[in-house]
Parts: structure tokens; sequence; C-alpha cells
């Protein structure tokens, strides 16, 4: 394998070597279906999505799981807000997610396990620790005695002394620092029967249980938003450990999604959710701009950066389609050498995506030129590329969800007849007709762009005076 990830617990880059050869197993931590999934909560998902897509084509048998988590604080108080069982508030929500993520391409998981469906591992789980010195009872609380194991603070930096939890109040702790592992049962709230009383489970037992039931005591990659690192995945790792499992061999975080350079969060009211960004952009436009940055970088969410990232992906799907239109069947060819460097550079999709673009700039020169054998070749290459990012232009899903992709490839050719007229018109120094028919593109919502390969075409949001050819 020369595919190099970088690990937060090493804090640095390293060579992936699965557990079993030929295998991978990945957890990525899901979500708490607490309400509808905005464009920071999926970014996760086509994030990992990528990382799952190219595991996959180096020859892989990928085991994906991404969680649910059903139950949590905020599922209860919100649904007691609205005046819903917590139950129907979360399956709800659940939906929503799925929604979003079929919307946006991503793959289904090889499973998605609620935490509801695990409570008696978890109660295993508890029992494990309890037997081997790192939990305790009280008052019906389970809690991890941090202090019992000397690794922890080492997933996220933390040192001992400057750990705070931030969990609501508990009763029977010995220690401040010690987080929760099992709740006590509250009067209106779910609960389940256990050694130590009836209760439900804290947040971090939740996905130490779900993930060792499913990829075992050790697997490869466990994924998540960098805003888990603390208290959530340390936590885990810190059961785990405690109970005796070596856990994940790598941990890979995410970026946030910024508004203002804050974090994208529903307790901030800085969210965007995703139906309402569909009703801006094309569902496969959205998902290349929120997989185009590296995955560990900030995402700075605008509206300019929304709408510069889907006019690059319309002229990747341009080209493709104009392909087609001019030279036939564009098959799913190879990638290219330097696409391969980049994601096995710790999924550097930046430098794919320039990668990809230059393939565009290739075929458009090819295509001009009359040139069809190379435009195939180019635009096969660019589809084989940018599948593996989840956005092949001519993917099944892609064009079930815009139309017939056929639409778009006829309308290239009336475009790219008023652009030859254009162009001769310019020869001619015609400024009249040249901007009469730049200007009639414009009204009609497209625009125009002069590059080095000639113009280039997209539909355009809004409909704007331009200006003339003169």
């Amino acid at each position: 394998m020369t595919l190099r990830l970088y690990d937060t617990a090493a804090r640095e880059l390293r060579d992936f070597t699965p557990i079993r050869p030929g295998h991978a197993s990945v957890y990525l931590c899901g979500a708490t279906v607490q309400g509808v999934p905005h464009i920071g909560h999926v970014r996760s998902g086509i994030a990992f999505d990528i990382l799952r897509r190219w595991l996959t084509h180096k020859g892989l048998d990928v085991a994906f799981v991404r969680n649910v988590t059903d139950i949590e604080d905020k599922i209860l108080r919100k649904a007691a807000e609205a005046g819903r069982p917590w139950w129907e508030w979360a399956a709800t929500h659940e939906r929503e997610f799925s929604k979003a993520y079929d919307q946006l391409g991503v793959l289904p998981p090889s499973a998605e396990p609620r935490a509801t469906g695990f409570i008696t591992q978890m109660v295993e789980y508890m029992e494990r620790l309890v037997d081997r010195g790192h939990a305790y009872a009280a008052d019906g609380n389970v809690y991890f005695d941090v202090q019992s194991l000397p690794d922890y603070g080492s997933l996220s930096g933390h040192r001992l002394d400057d750990v705070h939890q931030g969990e609501s109040a508990g009763t029977g702790k010995r220690d401040p620092r010690d987080f929760t592992l099992w709740k006590c049962a509250k009067p209106g709230e779910p609960s389940w029967p256990t050694p130590w009383g009836r209760g439900r489970p804290g947040w971090h037992l939740e996905c130490s249980a779900m993930v060792t039931s499913l990829l075992g005591p050790e697997f490869d990659i466990h994924c998540g938003g960098m805003d888990l690192i603390f208290p959530h995945h340390e936590n885990e790792q810190a059961q785990s450990h405690g109970a005796g499992d070596p856990f994940a061999r790598y941990w890979m975080h995410n970026g946030w999604v910024t508004m203002g350079g804050e974090k994208m969060s529903k307790s901030l009211g800085n969210v965007v959710a995703i139906p309402a960004m569909l009703q801006r952009v094309r569902a496969v436009e959205l998902r290349y701009y929120l997989g185009s940055a590296h995955y560990r970088s900030m995402l700075e969410y605008t509206e300019g950066a929304l709408k510069d990232a889907a006019e690059g992906y319309r002229r990747v799907e341009s080209f493709v389609q104009r392909t087609v239109s001019r030279a036939g069947e564009v098959p799913v060819g190879e990638i290219t050498a330097e696409f391969a460097a980049a994601l096995d550079d710790d999924l550097a999709v930046p430098a794919a995506l320039a990668e990809i673009h230059g393939a565009v700039r290739i075929g458009n020169t090819a295509l001009e030129s009359g040139d069809h054998e190379a435009a195939v070749a180019a635009a096969s290459a660019v589809r084989a590329m940018m599948g593996l990012l989840g956005v092949d232009p001519l993917a099944e899903n892609w064009v079930d969800a815009s139309g017939d992709s056929g639409t778009t490839a006829a309308l290239d050719v009336l475009v790219r007849a008023e652009l030859e007229r254009r162009t001769t018109a310019r020869a001619e120094k015609d400024w009249a007709t040249a901007d009469e028919v730049r200007d009639r593109l414009a009204r009609a919502g497209i625009d125009v762009t002069d590059t080095p390969d000639g113009p280039q075409w997209s539909m355009s949001e809004t409909r704007e005076t331009v200006e003339t050819d003169r």
C-alpha cells in the first residue's frame, strides 16, 4: 500500500497497513439525530465517503460502519419541547439524515447501528470495566475512573489536570474528571435495566459498544469531526483500552464548516440546512463544494465560495457532456498517476481536482481542434477521477437527479453555434453583433468566459448586465 494517512493519535502521517490483508474496517461517528442536518453535519460523511471509495479502488474489501445516536440529552430535550415522543423525534430526523446522505451521493454504510439496539452490549462492556477496576457505580450511575488509565489523554493531548468533561450534573462521582458511562433513570425518561438499576447510556459508551460488536476489538480506522477528539473520542479510547480492547489503529478527523470564522452549529444559530442549500444549487454541486477542500482543513462557508465551486463543477460537467454530444460514448477510463499520488497523500483532494481541471483543459483543446479521440480519452479519465470523488457527471444517480444529460448536450450544440457566430463577428470587428450574441446568452442565464482555449459557457444563477465585446 502506498497510502499515507494523518493519524490524530500519532500526530503524523503514517503508512496505512490494514490489520487483515485485502480488507479495511472503518467506523465513522454518525449523526446525533436531534434536528434537520446542515452542511456541517454532512461534510464528515462526504470526506470519509471519499476515503471509502479510495480504499475500495485500491482493492480493499471495506467494511464501513456509520452509527446513529438515537438516545441522548439533546434528543430528549428537543422532543420534550416539541411535545413529541423521543423515539418518534429521533426516527423522524434519522430519515432526514438518510435522505441528505442519499441526495449527496454518499454510499450507504455496510451497517448503520442505532445506539438503542446495543444496550445489552453496553451493559456487558460496563461489567468488564467494573471488573477490571476502571469503572464504579454510584447512586444508579456508572462512571469511568480516568485516573485508573495511565494513557488517558493520549489521543487529544489533554493533560489530566486540565480535563473538563462538560457533562450535565450527576451524583456520586469520586472525581469531577470522571465521565459517565450510564445515567440513572429519571421520571419520564426512557430507561433500561442493568445490575446497577434502570437508566440510559452515556454517549461515549454507545460508540465503543457498537463498533467493537460489529468490527471487533481492534479495527483499522476511526473517523469523525475534529470537534469530537475531546471528550468523545478520548473517552471512547479510554473505556475501550480499559476493557482490554486495542480499539482503533488509526484516527482520522475532518475540519469544521465555519461561518464568520466560527464552527457551524445549531447552538450558535449559524447553520445552513441541507434542504435550504438544495434550493440554491444542485445536490452534485453541493457535494463537489463540501468535498473540494482538504478534509482536515476548515471550510469557511460563503455564498461566493459555493457559487465558485458550482461553476467549477459545471465546467467539468460541460466538457464531459459536450464530448458525448460530439464524439459519442464516453466510458469510464483510467485515473492519472498524478491523481493517484494526490489521494495517496492523505486524500489531498485539492491537488486531485487540479489534475482533473488540467485534463478538462486538454480535452477542451482537443474538442475545438476536432481531435475526438483525444477528447474522449481525456473525458474518460475525468469521469474516472470525478467518480472516485463521488461526482462523475454521467453517474446514474446524478443523471437521474438532474434530468436527461442529453438536454445539456443539445443545449451545448445551440450555444456553441452562437459562440462561433460571436467569434466570427469579433474577428471582423462587428462589435454590434458580438455584443448582441453575448447579451442574448446572458439574458438566457448563460455565462460566457473567454479562455486561451476559446470561449467556454456555463449556466448562471443570476442574469446580469454584461460588458460589451469592444
